[in-house]
């Protein structure tokens, strides 16, 4: 088949759906790669690099639309790209059909094939087609860099000659892949990281990447992830009106906001009001990721950036990922060349458009002269976050005596019974043995038992240092085996040998795994 992917038509749009690497990967499926000239100029990628790929540069978006069996785009058709489809067709693209009805009945009625790269679902086998979760990584990183761009003071808290510098406090309200990703990146700049979502089992996440969780004093049933495809669900006005009340409390501390709340198929809502932003201080940044689709924040308007009156700057740009396009398009690419892989099970050029296949029927909103969504729930559950765990009961003082000193009683009989264990060895070995093996076990047993208590109490975290302190120690014993060795009784020169070669692999085993380990921390 012949992919195309022509130059986006939307104003300011710098990404581009087919990059020189991925057409590599798709030639290798048997297909054909096809772009209109200067596509990718703006993504960085030459015509020049795409000839070397091996890919068809055409003059004009007319022949390509005419020549691909399959065209390939970021941003969904304008009118006139759609009436250039027809039944022989395939469009790949981000569509958004819940918005787009009439753009959907217009390809429709060509008769094309259309899959929408916003609609793959979030179950495990799709994530290497999740476009959506792709670019909303990207939009979260540069998120917190264009918040930085207009914050007037350092993220991190310094101490200088010149005085102290507090780190900025930086809220993230919602804990999808944007939120996430721009909690990476505050974290990582020094700030002071804060972060809601109103899902609780994403707090073990939050918490893990550095940040604090905000938690509502407010019982809810909690959501399944799950059914929802992993997204938020709509909150309940109850637990609404909680919500805007601890953001209230938050507001004056804050330094930048980052809001990325979205609801599949619904307008974003509105978590962060006029009021919020008047609390705020001046030279504080919202930075509102939801924007496109009225914004999180009540003042924002979409793809401008404005300064209230208490000189609270708010970003409402609905192209982050456009302002990395090299990034975002070869990430975007990368997605829409294993849908295509889907496609052509065989790798023989040949597209299978398998209705059965719940990724190509989840992605799919019109084929065969039919509109196909909403598609149907995916037969395997979605991706989600594990429910967190419940808490232990908690014990009463008195289950807690009682559990110790069930357990004291318990230890107390193994020690009982090893050290008569111990003893009965003792004894056979002052009636059979040598003086001299006498005086060589005793050191022995005296050794293991210091042995065993100065590595046990160790903390797991030191384990790693602690190599270093076993590597002596085991020099020490290579060297008193070594004067045994000579000793003449044979029981004593066999057990010097075997503590030799034992602590030999001691510690060359460790100064190997050693030196591993500090070749990972070590830059390239």
């Amino acid at each position: 088949m012949k992919i195309g992917t022509p130059k986006e038509v939307f104003e300011g749009e710098a990404r581009v759906a087919m990059t020189p690497d991925s057409a590599l990967q798709l030639q290798k499926l048997g297909h054909e790669c096809f772009i209109e000239t200067g596509a990718g100029v703006r993504a960085g990628f030459l015509d020049s690099a795409y000839e070397e790929a091996g890919v068809t540069v055409l003059d004009s978006a007319a022949a390509l639309w005419e020549t691909a069996d399959i065209i390939a785009k970021v941003r969904p058709p304008s009118d006139e790209e759609a009436g250039r489809l027809t039944a022989d067709k395939t469009l790949i693209s981000f569509f958004y059909p819940g918005s787009n009805e009439a753009l959907m009945e217009l390809c429709k009625s060509k008769g094309a094939s259309v899959i929408a790269m916003d609609m793959v679902p979030r179950i495990s086998r799709a994530q290497k087609m999740d476009a959506l979760s792709s670019m909303a990584n990207i939009a979260g990183y540069r998120a917190v860099i264009e918040a930085g761009n207009n914050f007037g003071r350092f993220f991190t808290g310094q101490v200088t000659a010149a005085g102290k510098v507090p780190p900025a406090k930086v809220l993230i309200v919602g804990a999808g892949v944007a939120g996430l990703a721009a909690i990476g990146t505050s974290t990582s700049l020094g700030a002071i990281t804060y972060a809601f979502d109103v899902r609780p089992e994403v707090a073990e996440q939050i918490e893990s990447m550095g940040a604090e969780f905000v938690y509502l004093d407010f019982e809810e049933a909690a959501q399944d992830g799950a059914a929802t495809g992993g997204y938020a669900a709509p909150s309940s006005p109850e637990f609404r009106e909680a919500q805007l009340k601890k953001f209230r409390e938050l507001a004056p501390d804050i330094d930048i906001v980052i809001t990325t709340a979205l609801i599949p198929n619904r307008p974003a809502p509105v978590l962060w009001t006029r009021d919020m932003v008047e609390m705020m201080k001046p030279g504080s940044v919202i930075v509102d990721l939801a924007a496109e689709r009225g914004g999180n924040c009540e003042l924002t308007r979409p793809d401008e950036k404005l300064v209230t009156d208490n000189g609270v700057t708010i970003v409402g740009y609905t192209d982050f990922p456009s302002r990395m396009a090299t990034q975002s398009s070869a990430l975007y690419a990368t997605n829409v060349r294993h849908m295509l892989t889907d496609l052509t099970p065989e790798k023989d050029g040949v597209i299978n458009h398998n209705m059965e296949d719940d990724v190509i029927r989840g992605a799919t909103i019109a084929h065969a002269g039919e509109i196909t969504f909403p598609p149907p729930p995916p037969k395997v559950q979605a991706i989600a976050a594990q429910k967190p765990k419940e808490k232990p009961k908690e014990l009463t003082p008195e289950e807690r005596r009682a559990n110790e000193v069930a357990a004291f009683k318990a230890q107390t009989k193994q020690q009982v019974g090893l050290l008569a264990i111990g003893g009965g060895l003792i004894l056979l070995a002052g009636l059979y043995a040598p003086a001299s093996f006498m005086q060589h076990f005793i050191v022995f047993v005296l050794s293991v038992f210091v042995g065993f208590q100065v590595i046990w109490n160790v903390s797991h975290s030191l384990h790693t240092p602690l190599m270093a302190v076993t590597n002596a120690i085991s020099s020490i014993i290579i060297l008193g085996a070594l004067m045994q060795i000579g000793s003449g009784s044979f029981i004593v020169i066999v057990l010097a040998a075997l503590s030799v070669f034992m602590a030999g692999i001691n510690i060359f085993g460790g100064f190997l795994l050693t030196r591993r380990m500090l070749a990972m921390f070590q830059k390239s």
